[in-house]
């Protein structure tokens, strides 16, 4: 059996993982973990306002972001599945919902693991869902993995702390 387990390094792609590790699989099974990361928009549009290697350092920085999340949870998953799986790590360029349903068609994966943030109607039409599209366009089976609640952005958890 071949699983793409899609993770973004938050509490949810968290609760993912630990899904997978508490699952039996059968043996000679493949788990993919997959981190899809996109380089942030410049805050301005005058581009001549940025260092010249702004650019770079800035794809450098998240490619290693990305590199550490996927290390991470291969290594979790290696703990349990030492000689029953093959356990494997990849990163790319794109976005989430791109990368992930190309990556599952691409490798042929039987099942697309992937974790829901919860958000509201609102958040999901400001953010979008990335879950929603997978559920929506995967030609595999898809699993979501929900947490308990929404989980709320560093900003709200900030405020939350200061009151």
């Amino acid at each position: 059996m071949k699983v793409l387990l899609a993770i973004d390094g938050s509490p949810c792609s968290d609760r993912a993982v630990k899904e997978i590790l508490r699952r039996p699989w059968p043996e000679c099974s493949t788990i993919k973990v997959l981190n899809a990361f996109e380089l942030p928009l410049p805050t301005t549009p005058e581009g001549w306002v940025l260092p010249a290697t702004y650019f770079d350092q800035l794809d450098q920085a998240v490619q290693k972001q990305s590199q550490f999340i996927v290390d991470r949870a291969v290594e979790t998953l290696r703990r349990k599945f030492t000689k029953t799986m093959t356990i494997e790590g990849q990163f790319v360029p794109g976005s989430a919902r791109s990368a992930i349903l190309e990556e599952a068609e691409r490798w042929g994966a039987d099942l697309i693991v992937v974790g829901s943030h919860g958000y509201s109607t609102w958040e999901r039409f400001l953010l979008g869902s990335v879950s929603q599209a997978i559920v929506s366009h995967a030609k595999c089976s898809v699993e979501i993995v929900r947490c308990s609640q929404a989980v709320p952005t560093s900003k709200e958890a900030v405020s939350a702390e200061g009151k």
